[in-house]
Parts: C-alpha cells; structure tokens; sequence
C-alpha cells in the first residue's frame, strides 16, 4: 500500500465486481443474429456502447439500435440479458475489506458503467448480499452515464478531484485497465494498476500477519 493515502477512488469491473465480457459475446451470438461478426463489427462501428456509457443514447435506445441492426425479431429482455451476462458477481470478503476501508479512507467509486448494468449489479448486490446498492460503501459513486464522460479522459478525473476536493498526491486510484491509471498518474494521482490475475483482497489490502 502506497504511504501518505487519505481518499481511494475504487474502479467497479474486475476490481469490485467480477465481470467477463467474453460471456456478453457469447450471449449475443446465442441470439442467432445471422453474419453474427459483421452484425458485432457493425456495433463496434456504430460506437454504441460506449455512447450507452455516457448517456448519448438512452437505454432503449441502445436495445433499438441492437434489434434494427439485427434485422431479426428480438425480444427487449433477451438483449438486456444478454448485456448483462458479463456482470458474475462481488466476493464478499471485497465488501469486508470496503467496510475496513470506510473507517480510515475517503473512498470513491469510479466506473465506466451504463445506466442496465447499474441496475442489474445493484440487484445481484441485493440478492447475494442483502445490500441495496454499491453505493453504500462509498462516500461518493462517479459513474460514466450519470456524469456524461468516461475514463480514460482526464475531465472525469478531474472531475472527481475537484468536487471531493481531494490533493491528487494523497489519492489512490485502483484500475484494472493500464490506459486508465497512466491518464490518473498524470493528474499526480497515485495509481495501481490491478493486472490479470490480481486482487485486491490478495495483492494490495494484505493483513500483515498474511503477508
């Protein structure tokens, strides 16, 4: 742990919450959307999901788009649950070590998120948990659709700073993506960059008597 930290900005996916993407891939393919790469390249080029990540287009928006570039019947629900099949779950002892946290850091929620996902892993939160939202643990949550940009631009970091008016030098930023924590380092944020494999119950937040 890096010495002098007074506020920890927490990245959600992979750092938090268990996510796998490719299992998104695989749901949509699952649909039997015909040409199904030139239907997924067609998204990657309509920029959708990240326009659903800063609110440019609404949820049914996105699900629309989904369903006109498909060109076959689709139910709302089905590409809804296909979206969200990446989101697995949140370990409990990352909630234990949260609630540690709490009582010595400011700490801060930071994700690149859209407004389907926030709702389906607030409620598997709900269910596994008991917990009504990720928010909870946090003294302020940051999330891409709700302020209009996404990380890695240098706006929502200092965004960040600015309204929890946090010296760049006594934070910590926790990214599972290295794009992201070299735009952080160079705001002076001190930065771990949470590579595969990694976690932070077993790599950073590490009692002594385990270490």
């Amino acid at each position: 742990m890096i010495k002098g930290i007074k506020h920890i900005i927490f990245d959600l996916g992979n750092v938090l919450l268990n996510i796998d993407p490719g299992l998104t891939y695989m749901a949509l393919a699952d649909l039997q959307i015909p040409d199904f790469e030139n239907f997924y390249h067609s998204l990657l080029q309509q920029n959708i999901f990240e326009d659903l990540e800063v609110n440019k287009i609404s949820a049914q928006q996105f699900i629309d788009i989904i369903k006109q570039t498909a060109q076959i019947p689709l139910q709302d629900q089905s590409i809804i649950n296909a979206w969200n099949a990446l989101l697995l779950d949140f370990p409990i002892r990352r909630l234990q070590l949260l609630q540690q946290l709490q009582l010595h850091y400011d700490l801060i929620l930071l994700s690149n998120t859209n407004e389907i996902h926030e709702e389906q892993f607030n409620r598997t939160l709900y269910l596994s948990h008991g917990i009504p939202n990720i928010g909870v643990f946090f003294d302020k949550v940051f999330y891409s659709h709700k302020v209009g940009m996404r990380k890695p631009a240098s706006e929502i970091f200092e965004l960040v700073l600015n309204q929890c008016s946090f010296n760049p030098q006594h934070t910590l930023f926790i990214d599972d993506l290295e794009q992201n924590t070299i735009a952080a380092a160079r705001l002076g944020i001190q930065t771990i960059w949470l590579k595969e494999g990694m976690s932070i119950e077993k790599d950073i937040f590490v009692h002594p008597s385990n270490s």
